[in-house]
């Protein structure tokens, strides 16, 4: 695996977009540090440090993860690209339901321009629109944050609210843009998914705030509750096992032979071949977990807030019972990823559709009939590896909760033994190594496995890349972050020193 890093290095081509990526992800990153005119983020990274120590954090608590913290210190980048990904996964709904987008998706690049056209479009209006209320929630954070108190914490907005308005609007609208233009320079010129990858980096991001929670965990002063050895080999080992039924799940595919009949043509014959349908487990990913633990919160702060507003003891019970922690949280989470996972496969997985493909270009499954009961099979196939892939996300999305409330580890460091985070984590992972081994092969290198399954499905990426960038452009682009880099750490140290 070492060598196969090296030699990512060799390859000119591939060295370009290694660092061309780096240097985006970098500007990303200074992006998330970048405070708003007039905002003030000690207090609000006050509330959410102490709303992690708690365990609680909510809806905030997963919106701030996917930003990379950048809600949390009230930067130009706060919305991140959540408002994009949010108008992908709309339009790609609406395509399998609205027929006028689905002729759009059918009519090549011409029609996926005009979707990523409209995708913009829906993501400035959903920024616009988020951007005004997140604002309108930091003139008045306890709107937003429950259990924020002013007097306790301070007063996030400092200056004047309309013009603070217009202008932080701009603002964020602008830092989202921004983010959703490097996520596509990185996925035409650099290597990998950028949207993912933009992702990925904000939440490894918090990788040195674990560490050192980690080390706090098994070396805290005398008289304070610490673990153990027995606790920390229980802790590596199963972070390794979550981290390998992460890829075995995330690869894991259901072949369905496909026999091609034999077609003869003159002289020539066509067809005769046989091929197969790969079918995932996974096949939602990570969305499932995603929608079931921002759906579950709203109703949880509704009835909280209207239950201590109209002092109504059953509504304040019954969302308590609706926090983490609690057994009606966890089958409601479980019954929510189970619906989700159907949902998502019902709407993206056309079993008629592959069905009449495969018997017009003369395929057809052995001992299954052509057409109708073709799909139907794989509509059968498809439910019971939908069901594993459900009980399996729903395991994964648990068990950052028992390390929490079971052995009191810290959240920031159970976020990495599962969840959200982990998932999207090791699929980007995975799919950027995917790319990087692809051109290795292509150039005579081994690849990062030398043996194994694995590496037989690894070798063809699934993103069609755009031109390189220019090695000299590459290196200046990369000499300014570097710059950057190190004007940021000199202002750190003189900071910490004049404290």
């Amino acid at each position: 695996m070492f060598s196969a890093f090296a030699n990512s290095m060799k390859i000119p081509e591939l060295r370009s977009r290694i660092l061309y990526t780096l240097s985006l992800l970098f500007i990303a990153r200074v992006g998330a540090h970048i405070p708003l005119p007039g905002i003030d983020p000690k207090p609000l990274e006050l509330f959410f440090k102490a709303q992690t120590a708690s365990g609680e954090g909510g809806l905030m608590g997963l919106y701030n993860m996917f930003t990379g913290g950048a809600l949390t210190k009230g930067a130009v980048c706060a919305l991140g690209i959540m408002p994009y990904i949010s108008a992908s996964i709309i339009f790609q709904l609406l395509t399998a339901v609205v027929p006028m987008l689905s002729r759009l998706q059918q009519e090549g690049d011409v029609g996926r321009q005009k979707l990523t056209q409209y995708t913009r479009y829906a993501t400035v209006l959903i920024c616009l629109v988020q951007g005004v209320l997140l604002i309108l929630a930091l003139e008045n954070p306890a709107r937003l944050f429950a259990g924020y108190d002013v007097n306790t914490y301070g007063q996030i907005v400092v200056v004047g609210k309309v013009w603070f308005l217009i202008q932080s609007t701009i603002f964020m609208t602008a830092g989202t843009m921004l983010l959703m233009w490097l996520g596509e320079q990185i996925t035409q010129r650099g290597i990998g998914n950028g949207v993912s990858l933009l992702i990925t980096v904000g939440i490894l991001a918090d990788i040195p705030g674990a560490a050192v929670s980690t080390y706090q965990l098994f070396f805290a002063p005398i008289g304070v509750a610490k673990l153990g050895l027995p606790q920390g080999v229980m802790m590596l080992g199963l972070f390794i096992v979550v981290t390998m039924g992460i890829i075995a799940v995330t690869q894991g595919q259901r072949k369905i032979p496909v026999q091609y009949a034999k077609r003869v043509v003159g002289q020539k014959v066509y067809g005769g071949q046989s091929s197969f349908l790969p079918l995932k487990v996974n096949y939602s990913g990570v969305m499932p977990v995603i929608f079931a633990s921002a759906i579950l919160l709203f109703p949880q702060q509704i009835m909280s807030q209207a239950g201590a507003a109209f002092n109504i003891k059953f509504l304040v019970e019954f969302a308590n019972d609706l926090l983490r922690g609690h057994p009606v949280y966890y089958i409601s989470m479980t019954l929510l990823i189970l619906f989700f996972s159907y949902f998502w496969v019902s709407v993206m997985f056309k079993p008629i559709q592959i069905a009449d493909d495969l018997k017009k270009y003369g395929g057809y499954i052995p001992g299954v009939r052509p057409g109708e009961p073709t799909a139907s099979f794989l509509d059968f196939i498809m439910t019971r590896l939908t069901l594993a892939g459900a009980i399996f996300l729903t395991i994964i999305a648990i068990i950052p909760d028992v390390l929490l409330f079971e052995l009191n580890v810290p959240p920031r460091v159970a976020y990495f033994f599962g969840g959200t985070g982990m998932l999207i984590t090791v699929g980007v992972i995975l799919d950027t190594m995917r790319q990087i081994e692809t051109f290795l092969l292509q150039r005579h290198y081994d690849g990062f496995l030398k043996k194994g399954r694995i590496r037989g499905r690894s070798t063809s990426a699934n993103v069609a890349l755009g031109e390189a960038a220019s090695d000299k452009s590459v290196m200046q682009l990369t000499a300014v972050m570097v710059i950057i880099l190190l004007v940021g750490l000199a202002a750190w140290l003189v900071r910490q020193y004049a404290l």
